[in-house]
């Protein structure tokens, strides 16, 4: 939005560094007259001098130019990853320099996700928050676009009184009267050294501050719905599978029983079981806590009170890995990554500032007009009597003010500083995220190839431990620690499931998503301070 502005809003006015008024040294003429003739004329040209100064644009202080891309290559260490390893069948691909689809969750293949997103685009109140602080930077750079415009007002002063001659040194009674001064005034801005320019400019600066706020705002929403979601899947996964545990222990334990009873096995076994069944039962409580947390989480993320709303149902296998990453490419990453152009426009914006401290330096030019009349009868409002006028015009040179204008150039340059640096950070820590995450993709596919492994051998080996078991080949405690292996297998491989997952979504986010409309390009470096 403030890119489809910005154009329009300081076309013509394109800041340069000084302006030059332009000559008018008086011409020759003879005598008297053709000096006053002279001095006529220079004045006139003067007025005009300042008068095109004032509407050419030309504005002091540095020119924006946005920061070039950092000259990197890649994001991590050593060769960068082109695939991960196959894990529970599926293998992941990086295809760098590829475009982000718009709607990339679509590529999880949820028709719930969607649905949960495009409600929460909706309704969420932190999104219409957003929304309306963009409105609001709108409206103000529109209402600070009017001091380009000859700023006019209307008066009427109604004044009862009585005169006394005695003050003008007469004896008389004096007389009382009213009096009736209706005016119309007028006022124009000249603005040489381009101060209310930069102003505006800066204005506008914040305009695409709240914009790629309200961008960043919607990427992070749609990473935490998805990071969430995938969570509640896998929690709900990880119930289903200690139930699953737990009914299988119960049975353990009632077979268990009835061999003791007929003296088959110690009673010890028994207790045994009942103490891993209560150890497994126990560790239920926490992950339906987490469960009820990603529930009211969701909620509150599509803009509904927890109680008041019921989450659909997700299954974890119901979520389908990406197979094709596409990684944008470092250099274009500064030019569609949310919170790195929200720097940038704050950089913008300091450097607006500068131009302003630095149009305060110079002189002020105001012309001004003003027509009225003064009435004792205010049916004589349209006759000839008593009607005055003036025009003028005003210059103002700050010559001293104690060093306050020139350190208040120095503070905005320092400003300035900061931003840059702010901007460097920002930049950094997104590159930091992006090769973050690519490495946890590597991992997290080794990892759940491991997991998937360790599940498929302690399967095995539970089933083979409690086949002997039955055939009086081994004791029991052999069949509670393949138990408990096989338990701690099951939970392992849904949490490295969920976890490739979500991290997958979160190189999305770290991308910077997709959007209509990107930023427009731009090249070269800051110049120098003036």
């Amino acid at each position: 939005m403030a890119g489809r502005l910005w154009p329009y809003l300081l076309k013509g006015l394109r800041p340069r560094r000084r302006c030059p008024l332009p000559p008018h040294s008086p011409t020759a003429g003879g005598g008297e007259a053709g000096s006053r003739r002279s001095i006529r004329r220079s004045r006139q040209a003067a007025w005009l001098g300042l008068l095109l100064a004032g509407l050419a644009g030309c504005a002091v202080g540095p020119d924006f130019v946005r920061p070039t891309a950092p000259d990197v290559a890649q994001y991590t260490q050593g060769q960068e990853p082109s695939q991960t390893v196959s894990a529970d069948g599926q293998v992941q691909h990086f295809a760098y320099g590829e475009t982000i689809a718009r709607e990339w969750w679509q590529e999880f293949q949820v028709p719930v996700l969607h649905e949960l997103i495009q409600a929460a685009l909706v309704q969420n109140p932190t999104l219409a928050g957003a929304d309306a602080r963009l409105r609001q930077s709108e409206a103000l750079l529109r209402a600070g676009y009017g001091v380009f415009f000859p700023q006019a007002a209307a008066s009427l002063d109604v004044v009862r009184q009585k005169f006394s001659p005695v003050q003008f040194g007469t004896v008389g009674s004096g007389s009382t009267f009213s009096l009736y001064t209706p005016q119309v005034s007028a006022g124009y801005l000249l603005d040489v050294f381009g101060g209310q320019r930069r102003t505006v400019e800066g204005l506008a600066a914040q305009v695409d501050y709240q914009e790629y706020l309200a961008r960043g705002a919607y990427l992070t929403l749609i990473g935490n719905i998805i990071n969430t979601a995938i969570a509640r899947a896998a929690y709900q996964a990880q119930i289903e599978a200690t139930e699953q545990i737990i009914a299988a222990i119960n049975e353990q334990v009632r077979l268990t029983e009835t061999q003791a009873q007929a003296g088959l096995v110690a009673q010890a076994s028994v207790t045994s079981l009942r103490t891993q069944l209560a150890s497994t039962e126990a560790s239920l409580p926490p992950l339906q806590q987490q469960l009820n947390k990603t529930n009211h989480l969701l909620a509150v993320l599509l803009g509904y009170p927890p109680g008041t709303w019921t989450p659909p149902r997700l299954r974890l296998e119901e979520i389908k890995l990406p197979p094709t990453l596409p990684v944008t490419l470092p250099g274009e990453l500064v030019r569609r990554r949310p919170d790195i152009l929200a720097a940038e426009a704050q950089l913008h914006r300091a450097s607006a500032q500068i131009g302003v401290a630095t149009a305060a330096l110079f002189p002020s030019v105001t012309l001004s007009a003003n027509l009225g009349k003064n009435l004792t009868d205010l049916s004589d409002m349209f006759g000839a009597a008593g009607q005055f006028w003036k025009i003028g015009a005003n210059l103002t040179q700050p010559l001293f003010r104690g060093g306050s204008l020139w350190y208040q150039r120095r503070a905005a340059q320092e400003v300035y500083q900061a931003a840059l640096a702010d901007y460097q950070q920002v930049v950094l820590t997104a590159f930091q995220q992006v090769a973050d995450t690519l490495r946890a993709l590597e991992n997290d596919a080794k990892t759940l190839q491991a997991q998937t492994e360790a599940l498929q051998n302690a399967s095995q080996t539970l089933s083979l431990v409690q086949a002997n078991h039955q055939a009086g080949l081994v004791n029991y405690l052999q069949v509670l620690i393949a138990n408990a292996q096989y338990h701690q297998a099951r939970l392992g491989a849904i949490q490295a499931q969920a976890q490739r997952l979500q991290d997958s979504a979160a190189l999305f986010v770290a991308l910077g998503g997709s959007w209509r409309h990107p930023a427009p390009e731009s090249s070269g470096q800051h110049p120098p301070f003036p």
